[in-house]
């Protein structure tokens, strides 16, 4: 028998949540359309992963409008569960655009969950700038969320985000939210700064994804995986994620058992690595200094005039030829072009070499041809057009869904 659930205080909404939070985004057929249709093995894997959740502990379930079924399989798990509702929190997340839209969003998400409140509610992807001011504007989405959690149908409002670090600073310094769902891993450490004012302003800190955004860790590189012994990756990351005290919790989309025991074993590290911990940590810190034309992350190379996210490229780099990350780079490089806010920027093959970001660069990079070393190491066809059927597969799914509701 493993350690036991460990719980934390998630903020300012002084709720004490387990630090493995049950995501919802993975389930057997969760991103067909049409939402509300649960084949019956999609309903049998969402109700046995979250009977399992619970029964080790697990005492938080993650999910949002933009998941497709997500929120109507969670709705059916937990009727059929019948697990009292004081023993377990909930979070939904959506992003309407106005007063109105919210909340008729918010009603429709607690119908199809089966709840007459959700405990969290994020307004999801304050991606950018404009989508910061669309959030926050007088009379906007968060104002009415504000006045839905008057009205007690929500407990405390937050906000998801992808976005560059100043933006998340300043979303956090409205001094609207109580709690902020954001990327911060091992791999992926630009956004410490906002993790640490957000511990600052009492707002709870839940990472999103730690094992796929943060490297794929169920599939590691040869070399992370011996780096890493004697711990897993998921181990290590998730470790190194909860040595900070400010984060509470880690999104684990565990939709299959061999998932609970691979991120359980993350518990027992506490605010502190053990002793076996360190080393690990020790070993994977000696790699940086070693990557040839490391690319620190310092985001003094953007603007670029072709919209590459130069920083976010040169970081897959970095990763690439430190760790031996192809996949994982190969995975997220392909994604560009193709999800707009959630992940921006163009392919480092838009570069035209016209050299505003070189006399920029504090460590003097050739950035136009690492740019290109990079796209020819990481761009795979098969991967990029994969992606895109996915995606269109899904669109034609939910365009054909709302003609046939008409």
């Amino acid at each position: 028998m493993g350690p036991a659930m460990e719980y934390r205080r998630f903020g300012k909404t002084n709720e004490m949540l387990s630090v493995i939070t049950l995501g919802g985004m993975r389930f057997k057929h969760g991103w067909d359309a049409p939402r509300d249709r649960l084949p019956k093995d999609a309903l049998d894997n969402c109700i046995d992963s979250t009977r399992r959740a619970f029964e080790c502990g697990i005492n938080h379930l993650e999910t949002a409008y933009g998941y497709m079924k997500s929120e109507h399989l969670f709705g059916a798990a937990l009727k059929e569960i019948g697990r009292p509702r004081e023993e377990y929190r909930v979070m939904t997340k959506g992003a309407p655009m106005t007063g109105e839209e919210t909340r008729a969003l918010v009603e429709l998400q607690l119908a199809a969950l089966g709840l007459d409140h959700v405990d969290f509610y994020g307004w999801h992807g304050i991606n950018n700038e404009e989508r910061l001011q669309a959030a926050v504007m007088p009379g906007g989405p968060v104002e009415t969320l504000h006045r839905l959690r008057e009205e007690g149908l929500i407990r405390h409002v937050g906000f998801s985000t992808h976005a560059p670090l100043s933006i998340i600073l300043r979303a956090i310094d409205t001094g609207l939210f109580s709690f902020v769902n954001l990327h911060y891993y091992y791999f992926f450490q630009r956004n410490l700064a906002a993790v640490k004012r957000a511990g600052e302003k009492d707002l709870g800190v839940f990472i999103i994804s730690p094992n796929e955004k943060g490297g794929l860790l169920w599939n590691p590189s040869d070399k992370v995986r011996s780096l890493c012994e004697p711990l897993s990756a998921i181990e290590f990351n998730g470790r190194f994620c909860l040595s900070h005290p400010e984060v509470t919790t880690l999104s684990m989309g565990m939709h299959a058992p061999r998932h609970f025991k691979q991120n359980l074993a993350i518990l027992g590290g506490g605010e502190n690595f053990s002793a076996t911990d360190w080393p690990v940590q020790e070993r994977m810190d000696a790699v940086w200094p070693g990557i040839s034309n490391r690319c620190t992350l310092c985001d003094e190379c953007l603007p670029c005039p072709e919209e590459i996210n130069i920083p976010e490229v040169l970081r897959f780099r970095n990763l690439l030829n430190g760790f031996d990350m192809k996949a994982y780079g190969r995975y997220r490089y392909n994604m560009l072009e193709g999800k707009g806010h959630w992940f921006p920027g163009t392919f480092a093959s838009k570069c035209t070499e016209c050299g505003d970001c070189l006399p920029r660069c504090p460590e003097h990079l050739d950035i136009p041809r690492l740019l290109k070393e990079t796209h020819r190491q990481l761009f795979s066809l098969p991967t990029f057009i994969g992606n895109r059927l996915s995606d269109f597969k899904s669109a034609v799914l939910e365009f054909v869904r709302k003609i046939i509701s008409r």
